[in-house]
């Protein structure tokens, strides 16, 4: 390879890792210092002006939000300190967004995307935002490749069309991908509206208690109305007559006073490794077994407003991954880490640095806020008013300035221990297992569209790109694989024999393949080197 081919930063400086953010440990936080992924994400933050670079299409709308005071069978207290999940008979304000990923601002709502689904809690304590998506799991699970992935999914900034093939050029390059590209290929793609739309946080969070004990956690949204979504032709059909039928159907509901509702529910574990498992619940690209980590039910979240301006509330409306209250905290998702930076970052930008003095975003009264934060493009106001006018800093002698809260009982202090590096995950077995399952789950018409789907996708693209995806959908299923190269006219046994890419595991199997018994994969093979 030519010097002019190797991959740099903007300083000059050779990148010899573009796959993996620093962390101390294959599992542990990721670290300040990493200048390659904040230039990189930065960078990617302010690429378009003044549109999102994703999530540019939405709409929204406020309710509230009531707890149960359980989390399942049990005082929800057990697993949280956070009062907007125990407090009963309280409404929390929320505000929600709706909105697909990849496409503009005035792209169709019956887009083939994943949904965003942003929530904003207006609790006692502040804000709570929890930014997740309609799917339960990503495309990748580490934020480094965040910009690559969605440059790769935008339209090919040469003939500024979305063409299949760069996104499967990007695909068959991450076989962790495969089980998100199995959801939004199908039916799962293209959700029937905002209110048959289930919704996640995608990432892996932690609840913490009183006593200052940790459990991991998954977030979902359960919508009462059921889920629906749309084959490629009743999209088409859509898409003919209305861009923007999801919207439209949204504040028709809201305006009849059909309100939309959602259970909210949680999924927990220990806190910890978690080796016994055969996935990394840090993983975003993996579901949690519903059979092992049930959906506990925590409250319920119904929608009844909407918005009084488009622009001055859901355009500006400014969502964090970072912004949790008391009682909720980060786990070493290096999604949610890289994501906690890039989402505050982005609005930063692309609203301001005073985007949180908006009504849309400011916290409610009861929370209001009071910093040491001054000045700054389009500051109209001071954080408290009066009461901290002059003393912009802390502490002081004369005590004139803001106090620091007082601190819990019991904190949450996670032990961490590892080496300083960049890793790739290792416990990746489930990169197939995962999505075969679910191309097994789905009814005979989801798998029909999926295929359908996928053979027009890879009718697009070229032979290289045409042969590895193949490989892994047959890795995933032999079904799979078999129906995707039969409909596109693909070599099959020549993809079968492609050897794996470097330096990512193939799933273990024996000289034929894949095995199933009773329709369920065998335990994998093993040689005598593992």
């Amino acid at each position: 390879m030519s010097d002019d081919k190797v991959l740099t930063t903007r300083q000059g400086h050779p990148v010899r890792d573009n796959q993996s953010t620093r962390t101390v440990g294959e599992r542990g936080p990721a670290t300040l210092e990493n200048y390659q992924f904040l230039e990189k994400i930065t960078h990617f933050d302010r690429e378009r002006i003044p549109e999102r670079v994703v999530h540019a299409r939405g709409t929204g709308a406020h309710g509230y939000f009531e707890a149960y005071g359980t989390i399942g069978d049990e005082p929800a207290a057990k697993y949280t300190r956070a009062r907007v999940l125990n407090e009963t008979g309280v409404k929390t304000p929320m505000f929600v967004r709706f909105s697909t990923v990849v496409g503009s601002k005035d792209s169709p709502e019956t887009a083939r995307d994943p949904r965003g689904f942003a929530v904003k809690f207006k609790t006692v304590d502040g804000n709570w935002d929890l930014v997740g998506n309609n799917l339960k799991v990503f495309f990748i699970r580490d934020a480094i490749k965040f910009p690559d992935m969605i440059h790769a999914f935008k339209p090919d900034p040469v003939t500024n069309r979305h063409e299949a093939w760069r996104f499967f050029d990007f695909v068959a390059a991450h076989p962790e991908s495969l089980h998100m590209v199995t959801q939004v290929k199908s039916p799962m793609g293209i959700p029937a509206n905002y209110r048959e739309m289930e919704g996640s946080g995608v990432n892996t969070y932690k609840l913490v208690n009183d006593q200052g004990i940790a459990y991991l956690t998954k977030f979902h949204w359960v919508p009462k109305q059921g889920v629906r979504n749309l084959t490629t032709p009743q999209a088409e059909a859509i898409q003919a007559k209305d861009v923007g039928h999801a919207t439209k159907d949204l504040y028709d509901a809201i305006g009849r006073g059909d309100f939309p509702e959602w259970e909210f529910c949680v999924q927990v574990m220990s806190d910890g490794p978690n080796d016994h498992l055969s996935f990394d619940p840090l993983d975003d690209t993996k579901l949690w077994p519903e059979d092992q980590f049930p959906l506990l039910p925590v409250g319920r979240m119904v929608l009844d407003r909407v918005p009084d301006n488009f622009f001055a509330e859901t355009e500006q409306s400014a969502f964090g991954t970072g912004v949790l209250v008391d009682g909720v905290d980060f786990s070493d998702d290096k999604m949610l880490q890289g994501r906690t930076l890039s989402y505050s970052d982005t609005q930063r930008y692309r609203v301001g640095p005073n985007y949180l003095q908006l009504p849309i975003n400011a916290p409610q009264e009861k929370a209001r806020p009071y910093t040491n934060q001054r000045d700054g493009q389009m500051a109209f106001y001071v954080d408290g008013g009066r009461a901290n006018k002059h003393v912009n800093y802390e502490p002081g002698v004369l005590n004139e300035g803001l106090v620091e809260a007082p601190q819990p009982a019991k904190d949450y202090h996670q032990p961490i221990q590892g080496h300083l590096g960049r890793y790739q995950q290792t416990r990746t077995a489930d990169d197939y297992r995962q999505a075969g399952d679910r191309y097994r789950a789905f009814e005979a018409w989801e798998r029909d569209d999926l295929i359908a789907n996928l053979v027009d996708d890879m009718k697009a693209c070229p032979e290289p790109i045409q042969l590895r995806m193949v490989w892994h959908f047959w890795h995933c299923d032999p079904d799979y694989g078999t129906r995707v190269a039969t409909g596109a006219g693909i070599d099959l046994e020549k993809a079968k024999a492609l050897p794996p890419l470097p330096g990512k595991p193939a799933p273990h199997e024996n000289r034929s393949g894949p095995t199933y018994t009773d329709g369920k994969r065998e335990e994998p093979m093993r040689t005598a080197a593992e």
